[in-house]
């Protein structure tokens, strides 16, 4: 290999990323709103299709695993959290995998995406990534039900934000799409969404629980309307988090929104994603979807604390040849 080539992994690690403006929202517009469908059986058929159709191999399955680490929203949100464990999962969001690998994979410095964490942490977290371009999310509105009184949630995300929180991963109020109240849905998000001033907005849809593909598409789109800059699929607190077909019936709502309004906004699958293999069918899902400017931070997240150690096994094995113990990809 000559000087002037790149290897996989930095040609995958240096994918264009162009600068976009925020989501500015736009008026609630109930007839798109009940024009939206899901086909659920198209959806199933072509998610089921996906791991045999896109598959990568050797030095670019590592380059795409090596993607994917970037895009980790480093996550701990436990009743039993303490400074110290924030601290040492900021170490790991710092230098996800061991110096030496990178290295030999050529990426150095390579860190996540941003570590999330409950409001009481956020400080912690701040102060941990110090001198680091890593954001602070922080997971508000009483996640992960969503069911605190009103002005203690929108409440909340300021205090989150004055903490230091550049990120605020909101769950919206279920009831609203199970009912169909579609209005009282985009005014929440509204609110939610100008209490977080400049740190940006991901609307947790929790998806589990909106009953149906249909219900999914079309939350996605009102708290586009209203704002959001990211849509993500779960709290990781439900019996069912992310799956294929909820992420592409919400891809697909994206896409129609760029179509319509020219804004792009961003995906954040989260709970359940513990597997390298897993993570690449969520990337090629992306890229097939939406294509390469959503294989960047802004525009793509996994909401995830035990992938990046199976990525690091997978990585090791690369290199070496052989799987090492899990206690040795430790998250601190």
């Amino acid at each position: 290999m000559t000087a002037q080539q790149a290897t996989p992994a930095q040609s995958i690690s240096h994918l264009p990323q162009l600068a976009h403006a925020r989501n500015p929202g736009m008026a609630l517009d109930l007839d798109w709103v009940a024009s939206v469908q899901a086909n659920t059986s198209a959806i199933e058929r072509r998610c089921a299709s996906l791991g045999g159709r896109r598959s990568v191999k050797k030095d670019w399955q590592a380059a795409w695993l090596l993607k994917a680490i970037t895009l980790i929203d480093l996550t701990t949100l436990s009743g039993d959290d303490t400074p110290g464990r924030v601290q040492r999962l900021c170490a790991k969001a710092r230098q996800p995998v061991r110096a030496e690998m990178l290295e030999a994979l050529g990426l150095p410095g390579l860190t996540v995406g941003a570590v999330c964490v409950y409001h009481d942490m956020v400080e912690t977290a701040v102060r941990a990534l110090k001198g680091t371009s890593i954001p602070v999310a922080a997971v508000s509105t009483g996640f992960p039900a969503g069911l605190s009184p009103w002005h203690l949630r929108v409440q909340e995300i300021r205090e989150s934000v004055a903490a230091g929180a550049r990120e605020i991963d909101i769950v919206i109020s279920r009831r609203h799409v199970l009912t169909g109240n579609w209005q009282a849905l985009y005014d929440e998000m509204c609110e939610m969404r100008e209490a977080c001033g400049e740190a940006h907005v991901k609307a947790i849809l929790a998806t589990g629980e909106l009953g149906t593909l249909r219900n999914v598409a079309r939350a996605s789109l009102v708290c586009m309307m209203a704002g959001a800059d990211f849509i993500k699929t779960s709290t990781g607190k439900e019996s069912v988090n992310a799956t294929l077909p909820v992420s592409l019936t919400m891809i697909r709502a994206i896409r129609d929104y760029q179509d319509r309004t020219g804004v792009k906004v961003g995906y954040k699958p989260a709970g359940g994603i513990a597997k390298a293999k897993d993570a690449l069918l969520y990337l090629a899902l992306m890229k097939d979807e939406l294509g390469l400017p959503w294989l960047q931070p802004d525009l793509f997240r996994f909401g995830a604390s035990s992938l990046l150690g199976d990525i690091e096994r997978q990585l090791e094995h690369h290199l070496t040849g052989q799987y090492s113990a899990g206690y040795r990809h430790a998250m601190g």
